[in-house]
């Protein structure tokens, strides 16, 4: 069988460029320490690292969402706090206020129930970031708001938010909601009312209307007790998922490594055999180039 020099030029030019783009992917290979750079370097293995992108960013998310949550649950938190020292302190006002206490002892005290009233206000229409904590699903307006007399003193004081609780995701199955209940909002308003009974009460040196105010302070402190621990449960909750997803994230993160990372000394073992091979079929070529017609007649 005759084969034209043509041809065997080209079958020698197509083997060495074969062997040149295997050197350069065993050398970029062990400089890298990645085993696929490109789709075509494994499809099935690139195709499986891209699905473990894909779950990466979506534990990405889930832990972003959990840090938010826990920001918006420890500052909820931290404003019941609030909310429930002032309310103890209108409790032992209260307790005072029904003893025999003078005229200015129970209008000095009155004064100080008017400024924990105008506290507890402030506490309520409180913020992290652009978010209301205590408004329910309406985060963009403050939730309470005060009527007030003619002495700007507050009179009354309502609940402008609903009863929402905005659901955060957590994972794929678990979600959490770290604002505030309906009823605890409400409870928080009905608090800031009995403030206002408390103080007009004391002003008006009416020991049996003090008692009753007290009651209703008392019955409110009960409803912050409730929602700290709720909170606080809430919050294990978020770190125990937020670690859990951790995890995850970790666990993906090594599959991705298994499927890209080179095995170094083979591929180093590889890239020698490819540069003799390379090498030596440079050193063949040159000299099947070499022969002539004059050759082939001997």
């Amino acid at each position: 069988m005759r084969i034209a020099s043509r041809t065997l030029q080209d079958d020698i030019v197509r083997q060495i460029q074969q062997l040149g783009t295997s050197q350069a992917r065993l050398q970029a290979q062990v400089a890298t320490g990645q085993r696929i750079t490109r789709p075509e370097d494994d499809p099935a293995a690139a195709g499986r690292v891209l699905n473990h992108q894909s779950d990466l960013r979506r534990v990405d998310q889930f832990t972003r969402n959990a840090d938010r949550a826990l920001a918006l649950s420890q500052a909820s938190f931290s404003g019941l706090t609030n909310l429930k020292k002032l309310s103890d302190r209108a409790g032992e006002i209260a307790t005072l206020g029904q003893g025999a206490a003078s005229a200015e002892a129970m209008d000095a005290y009155a004064a100080e129930v008017n400024q924990l009233l105008e506290q507890m206000l402030q506490l309520g229409n409180a913020k992290l970031g652009n978010d209301h904590l205590f408004a329910g699903a309406q985060v963009d307006a403050a939730p309470f708001a005060a009527t007030r007399d003619a002495q700007g003193r507050i009179t009354a004081v309502a609940y402008a938010g609903d009863a929402v609780q905005t659901a955060i995701p957590l994972s794929d199955t678990a979600s959490v909601s770290p604002f505030t209940s309906g009823a605890t909002n409400a409870g928080v308003r009905d608090l800031m009312n009995e403030l206002v009974a408390l103080r007009d009460a004391l002003s008006a040196r009416d020991p049996a209307a003090v008692s009753a105010a007290q009651a209703g302070l008392v019955a409110g402190e009960d409803l912050l007790v409730s929602a700290l621990a709720e909170h606080g449960a809430v919050q294990l909750r978020i770190e125990v998922n937020r670690a859990q997803q951790q995890a995850h994230g970790d666990d993906i993160v090594k599959l991705v490594t298994t499927e890209t990372s080179v095995d170094l000394p083979d591929a180093i073992v590889r890239l020698n055999q490819a540069q003799t091979a390379y090498q030596a079929a440079l050193q063949s070529s040159a000299n099947i180039m070499q022969l002539s017609l004059l050759d082939y007649i001997r």
